[in-house]
């Protein structure tokens, strides 16, 4: 099994017999309450996810990973994972936190080990390559505090109870899963839209060459306009059923939030999914891509710049993909010699406009289950509004 990074899985989950404890303990404590973000950070944290980290950062730590894409030790870590507070709350902590969600339940202890400022405009413009507010990643790091708090956390809460229980496995459990089919070489594809069949194709060309798929969508925070969890798993759900191979395809949830900071964020998921046990990861062509931001390929060339010791999970690197007529099946740039005129290709926009008009895409675009659920759900919508 492939190590985690940073060579340990991070366990941050507080012991049973001391959980009441820290719970009293936290009753006096100051308390900051936590944004869905917040909270995904705090989950994948105490679960491992994030390994290394197991807390958030330190000033050292968060100035080297903005500027350098490492950790102050040296381990490669490309996104800040932090806390922000503000000067009025900073005023009432001493060297404890209590971290609540939004119904005012105490969720983590965090023992705090500095507060300190941060440029925000340097963030922005090193992490996501912009200081415009319309990028989503950039107008969420400006609605922050001006402070940042760090420190380790201690996880009391069991998130295991909440949204997709059947399918949130933590990287512990997927690891004894993987282990316990035999795989020894792991593919994971990271996603936060349904599985259309150009998604299909680069799944089961990396199908050909590892023992077993990973299917990892995302499901903590992302745009307002993006295709609600909910529906996106019913799609998985049917298109693992009936067009993929049942023994070779593991389907789980991926609690974390979007940060739409393209390739630095290509290199965070390859991490993330290291330390649920996989040996490779495939990188698309505008891989957590937001508007034009991003060129196309980036998210692919950014793995230049570290050695394969540096990352130890193998990025799979697919060009775009499409239905071509001549060659009657899925091809991509690499494979196809047709013209573009033979290629099938609908924007995201477009596949939109024809479920609002109550029409599918056509079966070379998306399998007509996952097109049925699609407008389905935009039809209940449209109901709602």
């Amino acid at each position: 099994m492939i190590k985690p990074h940073g060579g340990k899985l991070i366990n941050c989950k507080v012991a049973t017999d001391k959980r009441l404890a820290l719970l009293e303990e936290s009753k006096s404590l100051p308390k900051k309450t936590l944004n869905s973000r917040e909270l995904s950070d705090i989950e994948m944290i105490g679960v491992g996810a994030f390994s290394p980290l197991d807390g958030f950062m330190k000033k050292s730590d968060y100035l080297s990973v903005i500027r350098n894409m490492r950790l102050a030790n040296g381990t490669v870590w490309s996104l800040p994972i932090t806390l922000s507070i503000s000067s009025q709350q900073a005023k009432d902590i001493s060297d404890k936190l209590a971290l609540s969600d939004q119904n005012d339940k105490v969720v983590a202890v965090m023992e705090v080990t500095g507060i300190y400022e941060y440029d925000k405009v340097e963030e922005a413009r090193l992490v996501y390559g912009t200081n415009d507010e319309k990028h989503p990643g950039v107008a969420y790091l400006y609605s922050q505090e001006d402070l940042l708090v760090s420190g380790k956390i201690t996880l009391i809460d069991n998130f295991n109870e909440q949204q997709f229980s059947n399918y949130r496995f933590t990287p512990e459990q997927t690891r004894k899963l993987f282990a316990d089919k035999g795989w020894r070489q792991v593919v994971g594809f990271q996603t936060r839209n349904p599985v259309h069949r150009a998604h299909e194709y680069i799944q089961k060309c990396a199908l050909e060459v590892v023992d077993g798929l990973l299917l990892h969508p995302l499901v903590g925070e992302t745009k307002s306009d993006d295709i609600p969890a909910e529906v996106r798993m019913k799609c998985y759900q049917v298109l693992l059923e009936k067009y993929y191979p049942r023994d070779r395809v593991v389907l789980s949830v991926l609690p974390a939030s979007m940060r739409y900071a393209g390739p630095r964020e290509a290199i965070f998921h390859a991490l993330v999914r290291k330390n649920y046990g996989c040996t490779h990861f495939i990188v698309g062509r505008d891989h957590a891509g937001v508007g034009s931001y991003y060129g196309s390929f980036e998210a692919q060339k950014i793995f230049e710049q570290f050695t394969p010791s540096d990352l130890d999970i193998t990025p799979l690197f697919f060009d775009y993909t499409f239905y071509c007529h001549k060659c009657e099946g899925m091809a991509s740039t690499k494979t196809c010699p047709h013209s573009e005129e033979s290629r099938l290709s609908l924007s995201g926009t477009k596949v939109r406009q024809m479920l609002r008009e109550g029409k599918l895409p056509p079966a070379e675009f998306s399998r007509p289950e996952v097109a049925e659920i699609l407008l389905q759900a935009m039809k209940k919508s449209a109901e709602l509004v």
